[in-house]
């Protein structure tokens, strides 16, 4: 987390998962998560208590025991199944963190407004009264309310007029239309949280108030931003993300802190040119738009480091945007691309490079200049034949070559090996009929997706694999597994449905990873127990081989001896 504890914001709907990177994300983090060693007990409770953690124990009130600790300050009961607070909440004279989200509370107590010290209130996902929210309204040092997901059609004015403290509001998924014009006596507010709403117009009155950092309005009707959006000099995060949006006002660029900037998911067709003075910005989502060409304002963000432009009409990329030196991720899929830009094999410090769905059909030999690489999708290009320069790129951890709809692959090189460092293997949806043996060596895969393809066997070799977590071959022709695949103690999910199973059956392969492992150990034992008996007979036959063998000779020696002591025939001798 970087500026705000509600967490990180990342562009939602991008075909991209960026599993380890860290991404700008409008959806918030709880902060009420406390681990369990930490958690109390209500055994253990005593009078000098400050921290208690009770939440998700199915719990229908908050307890006696709980609201005579005098000194607690810090109380989570979320996720249970309490209904009221109880009036007795006003014992709790030193209490500053209040979460009592998801529950089924209808009405707030008036004598939850005498909780004086109470800096932090989490009222979320529960189907709380609208004539019972002006409770809080006393609750002047109250620094973080958040009331997501209450079904909130407009928010009490007298919030507004009594929170002056307030930091943070979080008030996302509702049903809210605008806000009251007295917001603006929020002077303190810093963050405001407005997701999932049914917002048209962007509510100028939070362009009033100077202190706001981060903004977010994803997924509204908003149609237009207003030129006021430039008296907030102090922004530093703003998420527009799905709404109507077709333009940008030029006054954004007296936003000069603003570092992270989400119109992904509208219908804007330009930037104006003033934005590129905004050199703070380090994220910028423009996905799904209807741009055409490259906003070359961005190429003066010096300090740039994601940048995702995903499906909006792009062929090239300039030269001067390949200066950006301190681009991490870049999301260029679904575009018009033919060829792998060049200039991006100059970017040194990318970590994940995104190209699915575009019209490659081959990989320059500079993209060995990428020796920072991890991630690489390249799924969904017109390919004729696997591109060998992906392994110059010894640094990869997670390839995805996936062919939903262009060119099919049929076969993997034995040079997967060099990929020593790969951790993801998805090759989905192509027309491999085998997995070279090369596949065992690499050691650190923890995935390998080759579903929907034409395999008719694993390798052996895959028994190697002693991270491999994941395998998933379903949609092939797969008769059999190999004998020792229950030798993966890593491995917690293998998929073969859609295969024409014998060994193991199909009715064994529906029961999952645990049945599947079952059977093999049996199998094994089956054929171990029949080569031993086979063992036995063997010995057994040669046993009584030799012992034949041995008689016969016997008889034979017998036999010659008797010859040599008969006597000699009649008229054979010489006469005297």
């Amino acid at each position: 987390q970087e500026d705000s504890t509600e967490g990180t914001h990342c562009p939602k709907a991008d075909t991209v998962d960026f599993e380890d990177d860290h991404v700008e994300t409008a959806q918030e983090i709880p902060v009420n998560e406390v681990p369990e060693d930490e958690a109390l007990s209500p055994t253990h409770v005593t009078d000098r208590i400050f921290f208690i953690d009770l939440a998700n124990k199915q719990l229908q009130t908050i307890s006696s025991e709980v609201l005579s600790l005098e000194y607690l300050e810090e109380l989570h009961m979320e996720k249970n199944l309490i209904v009221s607070i109880p009036r007795d909440i006003n014992h709790l004279r030193h209490l500053k963190v209040l979460y009592l989200d998801q529950n089924y509370i209808r009405d707030i107590c008036e004598e939850l407004g005498e909780v004086k010290s109470l800096r932090s209130l989490d009222l979320s996902s529960n189907p709380l009264s609208c004539s019972s929210l002006p409770v809080i309204s006393k609750l002047q040092s109250l620094r973080q309310l958040r009331l997501y997901k209450t079904n909130l059609r407009e928010i009490p004015v007298q919030l507004c007029e009594n929170l002056h403290h307030v930091e943070l509001l979080g008030l996302s998924d509702n049903n809210l239309k605008c806000l009251p014009k007295e917001i603006v006596n929020l002077t303190k507010l810093k963050e405001i949280y407005l997701q999932k709403n049914r917002i048209e117009s962007f509510p100028k009155e939070l362009c009033h108030i100077a202190n706001l950092e981060i903004i977010d309005l994803e997924q509204n009707l908003i149609s237009s931003i207003p030129e006021e959006v430039g008296f907030l000099t102090n922004l530093v995060k703003l998420f527009l993300a799905f709404n109507n949006l077709s333009s940008v006002p030029p006054t954004l660029q007296h936003c000069k802190k603003l570092a992270v900037l989400d119109l992904s998911h509208n219908l804007v067709r330009k930037l104006p040119p003033g934005l590129k003075k905004l050199t703070e910005m380090r994220v910028l989502t423009l996905s799904v738009n209807s741009l055409g060409k490259f906003p070359l304002q961005i190429c003066h963000w010096t300090s740039l480091s994601h940048v995702y432009l995903r499906n909006i009409g792009l062929r090239t990329v300039p030269e001067s945007f390949t200066r950006l030196t301190s681009v991490r991720i870049l999301d260029l899929s679904e575009n018009c691309f033919d060829e792998i830009p060049k200039g991006i094999c100059a970017m040194k410090n990318l970590e994940v490079l995104a190209l699915d769905g575009n019209q490659i059909q081959e990989i320059p030999v500079e993209v060995k200049e990428l020796t920072n690489l991890k991630h690489l999708s390249l799924s969904e290009n017109r390919f004729s034949i696997f591109p060998k320069e992906i392994f110059l790129l010894e640094s990869l951890e997670r390839l995805y070559l996936g062919q939903d709809k262009g060119i099919k692959f049929t076969s993997l090189p034995e040079d997967i090996s060099k990929l020593q460092n790969l951790k993801e293997l998805h090759t989905e949806n192509n027309c491999l009929e085998y997995l070279p043996a090369a596949i065992g060596s690499l050691t650190h895969l923890k995935i390998l997706d080759c579903g929907n393809n034409l395999l008719k066997e694993l390798p052996d070799s895959v028994c190697q694999i002693q991270g491999l977590q994941k395998l998933l071959v379903q949609n092939n022709h797969l008769s059999q597994l190999p004998r020792n695949l229950d030798s993966l103690q890593e491995l917690k999910l293998v998929r073969v449905d859609g295969n024409p199973m014998t060994d193991p059956p199909i009715e064994v392969c529906c029961q999952g990873t645990s049945a599947i492992w079952e059977y093999l150990r049996e199998q094994r034992c089956k054929k171990a127990k029949k080569l031993q008996v086979q063992n036995m007979w063997r010995t057994l036959v040669n046993k009584s081989s030799a012992l034949e063998t041995q008689t016969k000779n016997r008889k034979n020696e017998k036999k010659g001896k008797e010859k040599g002591k008969q006597k000699p025939v009649k008229g054979s001798g010489a006469k005297k």
